[in-house]
């Protein structure tokens, strides 16, 4: 699939030239995968003083983590019920401050590298369509930072009379992705991070040191990352078994800033509490909209017709907003809904599956997987309840597609009452 010309390509931040690998080169860790995973492994890594080189198979940001709602608030797409089962109380309140702490890292890379094309817009409004809100009230009185939303007050805010009940998160914000992802690679490459793009890896061989070769050269390394998202392909057997690729879809609307100032009352972006979610935000007087799952990508005019009547049938007022951007991206997936984080052999690493958690997460796992390779914690630990569980291929495609569906049909069904 070829970058789409999208308004997150049409970014602030400078594209750099960044030749592929040519010939034999050695390094002390060499990375696959130049999203924001692999991208903050190897930013913590070259801190301090480890040699890296990044190989990614298109170019920087052409995956989810360029192209991506820019949504950064402390949450995993497991929900917390999910994730005690699994990891017990001590284990998920680890993980839950693991991804607070995500976001504070991720706000000041902002500051540190001076990402100013990226500068955090704050607020997030988490709504509901149904009307049970008890819950939601216990939940915002009881943390700093959110408060709860009535009909009445989300209606000073939005112009539609969709959402009942909602919470205010003041802690979340939103960015730019694509120019934070350049901005974070450019950070690494004054680091001394050598980054080679239109370079995918072919093969790798795994022992007593790492070697992974691309069409053109080869890297050998102490240690090797794997880090491809909803794009891992055969390369490690073991890894593309427990990835899903789920495609998932955004558009960004023609400019109308005095029409979507009017129906969108503040600059907070929202997320609606369906399970089968809407997400969206007003950027440079445009509407990006994003929503909807499946197992296979759908074209671009597809994906423009849904959003846009996603959008039209919240805001009635904006039925005649045309679409000037639509575009699919394949994110990684477990069938456990965590981050697969941890080691594939002595020396060999992965750091995947971050589709639905948030831009925060990647930036607390690069964090916590460079501690663990440098043998300064062992945080990473507490991922191991969320291995590489395998997916089921084909039919695990299916069942996550059946799944998204019930979801829909649950949240029509809640709807009604």
């Amino acid at each position: 699939m070829s970058y789409p010309a999208t308004f997150y390509a049409e970014t602030r931040a400078d594209r750099a030239d960044r030749p592929a690998l040519q010939g034999a080169h050695e390094t002390d860790t060499v990375i696959v995968g130049g999203g924001l995973a692999g991208l903050t492994t190897a930013l913590e890594l070259a801190k301090e003083g480890v040699k890296v080189t990044l190989l990614e198979a298109e170019s920087i940001g052409f995956g989810a983590s360029g192209r991506n709602g820019g949504i950064v608030s402390a949450e995993y797409a497991c929900g917390a019920a999910g994730i005690r089962a699994r990891a017990g109380a001590a284990g998920a309140a680890r993980l839950a401050a693991l991804s607070r702490e995500g976001v504070r890292r991720l706000r000041d890379h902002i500051a540190e590298f001076a990402i100013a094309e990226a500068a955090p817009t704050p607020g997030l409004l988490h709504l509901r369509r149904f009307d049970q809100g008890a819950d939601l009230e216990a939940e915002a009185g009881g943390h700093e930072g959110l408060t709860y939303l009535n009909a009445r007050a989300i209606g000073e805010r939005l112009a539609t009379r969709r959402y009942l009940h909602g919470i205010e998160d003041r802690t979340a914000f939103h960015i730019h992705p694509l120019n934070y992802l350049r901005g974070l690679a450019r950070a690494a490459e004054r680091l001394g991070v050598t980054i080679h793009e239109s370079s995918p890896a072919t093969g790798v061989e795994l022992g007593a040191t790492q070697v992974v070769a691309t069409a053109q050269g080869r890297v050998t390394a102490r240690q090797a990352v794997f880090a491809t998202g909803g794009y891992t392909g055969p390369l490690v057997p073991r890894l593309r078994r427990a990835v899903l690729p789920i495609a998932t879809y955004m558009m960004v609307t023609e400019p109308a800033p005095e029409l979507l100032a009017e129906v969108i009352r503040t600059p907070m972006a929202v997320l609606d509490d369906r399970r089968a979610s809407d997400y969206y935000r007003v950027v440079g007087g445009r509407m990006i909209w994003g929503g909807r799952i499946t197992t296979r990508a759908a074209s671009d005019a597809g994906v423009a017709a849904d959003l846009h009547r996603a959008m039209a049938e919240v805001y009635p007022r904006l039925q005649g907003l045309r679409v000037s951007h639509a575009w699919s991206g394949l994110m990684g997936y477990a069938t456990h809904r965590m981050p697969q984080i941890g080691q594939l052999a002595t020396g060999a690493w992965h750091i995947t599956a971050f589709g639905g958690h948030g831009l925060n997460t990647t930036a607390m796992a690069g964090k916590v997987l460079a501690e663990a390779m440098l043998g300064q914690s062992d945080r990473i630990r507490d991922f191991a309840p969320f291995g590489l569980t395998w997916a089921g291929g084909i039919a695990g495609l299916a069942v996550a597609q059946l799944t998204y569906w019930g979801l829909q049909a649950q949240d029509r069904w809640r709807e009604r009452g």
